[in-house]
Order: C-alpha cells, then structure tokens, then sequence
C-alpha cells in the first residue's frame, strides 16, 4: 500500500522568517540506527506528523536498514521528543550526537526522506555480514590507540571533510564519496592486515558499514571511534582530555562546520591564504561546495569564479533563461579532489 508522504509547503523566503522569528533556542543533534523497518514509507509519515507538532526541522533518512537522521529540536520539546523516539521499540534508547556549536539556523523545514539505504554505498548488502562491526572505542580508549606504532587511524570521510580537519597522523583517503572510498581503504590496506585499524566518522554510521567491510575483507583487528568525532569533542571537553583532533569538523547542514580544535589546516581554493570556510557558490546553477576565505568572497561575490560570477550578478529571470534544459551542475570542475588545481584556471579571470 503507497502512502502520499506530507512535506513542507512554505516557501525558503517564508521558512527563514518563521525561524528568525523564534524567540527560543533549539538544540541540534544526530542519531543513526541499523534496525530492519518493515514499512518505510508509513514510518515516515508517522514520524512527520509526530516530529513537526514538536517543531523538529531537519533531514532524516529512512529505509528497510534503519534510520539517519540530522535535525533540531526546540529545547522546550526537547525531552517530548526523546519520549517520541523511545516509545518505538526500533528506535527505544538510540544514542544522541549533541552538537559541539548550538546554531538555530542549522535547518530551515523539516526533511523525511525514505532511500534505499541510509547511506549511499554501491554495495549488495547479501555480500557480507553488515552487524560484524569493528570494536566500539571511546575517546579515551581511541586516544590510546593512535598513540601505539602498531595501529594505523583511517578516515573514513570525503576529502571535502577531512581538507577542513582531521585527527593527527590519520589516513586520509583522497575520494568524494563514500561509494569511491570504501574499495579504495581496502586497497590502501592491503599489506596492513597485521595492524590494528582505527576508523572514525562524523557521527559513526559511515565506520559501522566501513568496518563491516574490512572485516569481510580479512582485516581482523579492526576498532571505530564511537558516535564519531560529535561525541569525542563532547567527550573529551566533559572529561577534560586531550583532543587529537586538529581544526573544525564538517557537517551536514547551514552551519557545515563545527569547531573542535582552533587550527586551520585549510586552504581558500582561490588565493592559497589559510581558511577553512565553507561556503557553496552563489550562482544556483553552479552551487559547488569549496573553500573561499573572506578576501575572496569579497572579490568574486561569493562565487567560486569569475564565470559564476558574472551569471551571479544577472537578473534572476534571466538566469533562469540560461539554465533552462540544463543540469545544475558545474561542469568546469569536479566535487573536492580536483578542484584546488582546476581552480588554477579559474582563479583571477
């Protein structure tokens, strides 16, 4: 039986007025949890009814594997929709990743989508056992860790997140997505099988797939950080430890960054000046993520070149005209991993 999915009917321009006008605080969180839901599709509308009568906004994944979800609540409902989410017995005590900065902004509706997975990662699940996961270690245990020669820490992110901040000494694997990056760890580590590997994420639902995998490949001695870096950075400054972790932390929504050590290891991708800000060009038909320090948003009016730039700055209705039958999508150069050398072309024009 299909079920008509209910959705957002404001427009952005209304969605921001109605945040900006909220005149209390919002606390910003992330859970993920494999579990096997017998129907996505009416879960998710369930949920949708359930999570906006508490004001929730966010973006959440659901499919038959479980469920992803990135969102913020407002504080006053804050313990209501903990309730929510412990009456369902999939769900009941799921771990929750509070965020390092608090930023009202960090969605503007209220975002269920059901997916064929809850992250993307081009493999047939039947091919191996997705619940035999590495060890779970806490930010202690992992500190431990990357302090013995015999463990080697891999980053299990895109190069877009871990460009911005990363923890010392850890394997960073230059790919885009998590699709590209998991046949290209166990290729890395290949003659490694005899050390200890270390994985950690954003939040850890990308290392309990990852972990799964390596296990499938033959590593045996295979560990992940648990609830990824959100949880070390709450852990360590709670327990008032030392944090190898090194600059700011990607996520996934308006703030797109958080900071959990004060270094910029980052550089503009238009002037090679130190910065880690984010930003996504602000010509619509372009929208490509990268890294543009002050300076050069000043210059190229937020925009990631002269090109963008001057479609940018045209009337609205005819940028429209110009992207009529096309993909929105930059053709001039790819995602993260090329980029900075791509923008050599670009960059002064």
């Amino acid at each position: 039986m299909k079920h008509k999915p209910l959705h957002n009917i404001y427009s952005k321009d209304i969605l921001k007025k109605k945040l900006e006008a909220e005149d209390f605080q919002r606390t910003t969180i992330s859970f993920y949890r494999y579990v096997i839901l017998e129907d996505p599709n009416l879960l998710r509308n369930e949920l949708y009814r359930e999570w906006e009568s508490l004001g929730v906004l966010g973006r959440i994944y659901i499919a038959r594997e479980g469920i992803n979800a990135q969102l913020s609540v407002p504080e006053f409902n804050f313990q209501k929709f903990r309730d929510s989410i412990d009456a369902r017995k999939e769900f009941k005590n799921v771990p929750f990743k509070i965020a390092v900065e608090q930023k009202s902004y960090s969605f503007l509706k209220l975002d269920i989508r059901v997916r064929n997975k809850i992250v993307a990662d081009g493999l047939a699940d039947d091919t191996f056992d997705v619940t035999n996961v590495g060890t779970h270690l806490n930010a202690e245990e992992f500190n431990k860790k990357l302090e013995s020669s015999e463990t080697i820490v891999v980053d299990v992110r895109n190069h877009y997140e871990s460009e911005i901040g990363h923890f010392e000494g850890a394997l960073l694997p230059q790919a885009d997505t998590f699709r590209e990056e998991l046949p290209l760890i166990v290729d890395l580590l290949q003659d490694k099988k005899d050390k200890e590997i270390v994985m950690y994420c954003t939040g850890g639902i990308r290392c309990e797939k990852a972990s799964a995998y390596l296990k499938h490949h033959g590593f045996q001695n295979v560990y992940q950080l648990h609830g990824g870096i959100i949880s070390y950075a709450s852990e360590i400054k709670e327990k008032g430890l030392d944090s190898k972790f090194k600059g700011k932390n990607f996520v996934f929504d308006a703030r797109l960054q958080e900071t959990v050590g004060e270094e910029i290891l980052s550089e503009c991708h238009q002037c090679d000046q130190k910065s880690a800000r984010h930003i996504n060009c602000a010509n619509p038909a372009c929208h490509i993520l990268f890294i543009q320090c002050e300076s050069c948003a000043e210059k190229f009016d937020n925009c990631c070149s002269v090109e963008c730039q001057k479609i940018a700055a045209l009337p609205v209705e005819e940028q429209k005209k110009l992207r009529k039958g096309k993909a929105a999508s930059n053709q001039h150069f790819s995602k993260s991993k090329i980029r900075p050398k791509v923008f050599e072309l670009y960059k002064g024009k």
